[in-house]
């Protein structure tokens, strides 16, 4: 057991972890977290779903045929703040003097590609008027007036952006208005997560950003309400301080802060697998805060989100009446293989090669363990050389074979023939999920079940001059959904429109 003081267990009390948890992180941090293995990507009709228009309709109209009592939820990780979205703007303010050199020989001299987007194309961003009008007057040429807009964009005298939440910033300029991505989750939301009038949604967010997001619902809400005849039911959560992750030194010892203190760290969005968990609902669609669409896709998206659940109540109720079948004393050896084969080709499950071996009764255990668990039907896009996550079969080190969403960091690229796998594949994560996290008794699962806690990250960092090694929780949509049943599913490129850097608002999918 580690070594703690008084003053340290009084810290981690406050902050709701236990002992047990710490010294748990810290043995990973001596055992480290090896690579995922790699077995092959998935593709379409190898792990990927793709449907025809009719069959996309067909599966749209079973959705829409059960909408009506079903209890339905949107739930959108939103804590992200838009500090990483405006880098390189910052980087600009910093580095460029007006008085000194031209814009043009400025960006000739450090080969800034974004400076150049971006100035060369700030009428077309949905703040533009706003900014314009603020520093109307100040500047004396173009150069300076590009520098003095970019600051009132980020800093704290002028609008602040640098400091907000992604969710709150302007991200589409319609005629006579502009929308937040908050916005613009309340009009998808209306379209594909309504029941009876009503659209529940969650928000998980930062606790520095809780007034700024009520006072935005507070805002747009009634008016999107009225637009769309429905009534918003919108819940907040923050990241909970128990999932913090401990810091420790390169020698595994707990990182101690210059007062004495523990370092802990956020755990990434695996924490939100709590707040997803203390969340209940027959449907629950999960989707970023950054990745939303304007009005004249909104329908294209919304049929893609339908399509999705609808693959998911089929696949569901397949499996609660299988579910339901193992309950009872007299299964034949038929319905075994039955739900075997359904098993295996609705819900990728792979089975080891000493299955067939096994008695009835173990077989029995094996296949209920398999079918009662929560299920996610993720969206998959067509891989254009975004960077990020994909859809992969991998082997754990029992050699069990799962489908899953693997990140990059997660694999070993020198290795030749991983590193192959990686460049192998056709499709990419745009985080498009729909989960089923009740059991055929209509009881919601304990999602924590699930995790895989030997799918999390170390980094190295510096705090304060000194080496750090820091822990991620596994991924919400990677390793803390490891142990659910998983169907991929193809969607179109037009629901996947993330804003990273601010010049993201530029591309066509975000000019209203």
């Amino acid at each position: 057991m580690i070594d703690l003081s008084q003053k340290d267990l009084e810290q981690l009390e406050e902050k709701g972890i236990s002992k047990e948890k710490v010294a748990a992180q810290i043995e990973t941090f001596k055992a480290g977290i090896p690579f995922v293995k790699l077995v092959k990507a998935a593709v379409v009709s190898d792990g990927i779903l793709r449907f025809s228009n009719e069959e996309q309709n067909e599966i749209i109209q079973y959705f829409e045929n059960f909408r009506g009592g079903l209890e339905l939820l949107k739930f959108v990780p939103a804590s992200g703040a838009a500090s990483r979205m405006f880098k390189a703007m910052f980087n600009f303010l910093d580095a460029y003097d007006s008085s000194k050199e031209t814009l043009s020989e400025y960006i000739y001299r450090t080969g800034d590609k974004a400076v150049k987007r971006f100035t060369e194309n700030m009428s077309r961003l949905p703040f533009y008027k706003l900014i314009m009008d603020r520093i109307s007057g100040k500047a004396k040429n173009k150069d300076e007036e590009a520098y003095l807009f970019v600051q009132e964009m980020l800093m704290s005298d002028g609008l602040n952006f640098g400091f907000y939440p992604k969710g709150l910033l302007p991200f589409h300029k319609y005629s006579s208005t502009s929308a937040t991505p908050f916005q613009e989750h309340l009009k998808e939301a209306a379209l594909y997560a309504k029941t009876d009038g009503e659209a529940n949604l969650h928000f998980t967010i930062s606790e520095q950003h809780d007034e700024m997001f009520r006072r935005e619902h507070l805002a747009v809400s009634p008016n999107v309400a009225k637009a769309t005849n429905t009534e918003f039911k919108i819940s907040y959560s923050n990241q909970k301080p128990s999932t913090d992750t401990i810091a420790v030194d390169m020698e595994n010892n707990p990182f101690k802060n210059s007062d004495g203190s523990i370092l802990f760290r956020p755990g990434g969005h695996g924490a939100l697998i709590e707040n997803l968990n203390d969340q209940d609902a027959d449907v629950i669609f999960i989707k970023n805060i950054d990745n939303v669409v304007i009005d004249e896709n909104l329908e294209t998206v919304a049929n893609s989100k339908k399509m999705l659940a609808g693959v998911l109540l089929k696949a569901q109720t397949k499996a609660f009446e299988y579910a339901k079948t193992l309950e009872s004393d007299s299964v034949s050896s038929q319905q075994i293989e039955e739900i075997k084969i359904f098993l295996e080709n609705e819900l990728n499950v792979r089975f080891s090669g000493s299955y067939a071996s096994k008695s009835l009764e173990e077989q029995l255990s094996i296949l209920k363990d398999s079918i009662n668990r929560p299920i996610r039907v993720c969206g998959m896009v067509k891989n254009e050389g975004e960077p990020g996550g994909g859809p992969f079969w991998i082997s754990d080190a029992d050699g069990n074979v799962s489908l899953q969403i693997i990140e990059s960091a997660q694999i070993d690229l020198s290795h030749e023939q991983q590193a192959a796998t990686l460049k192998n594949s056709t499709h990419f994560n745009p985080v498009d999920l729909i989960c089923g996290i009740r059991n055929y008794k209509g009881e919601k699962y304990n999602l924590l079940d699930f995790v895989d806690a030997k799918q999390g990250f170390i980094t190295e960092k510096t705090k304060e001059g000194k080496e750090l090694k820091a822990l991620e929780l596994p991924g919400l949509w990677n390793g803390a959904m490891a142990f659910w049943n998983t169907i991929f599913v193809e969607v179109p490129l037009v629901t996947f429109n993330p804003v990273k850097t601010v010049n993201d608002l530029l591309k066509p999918t975000h000019q209203a």
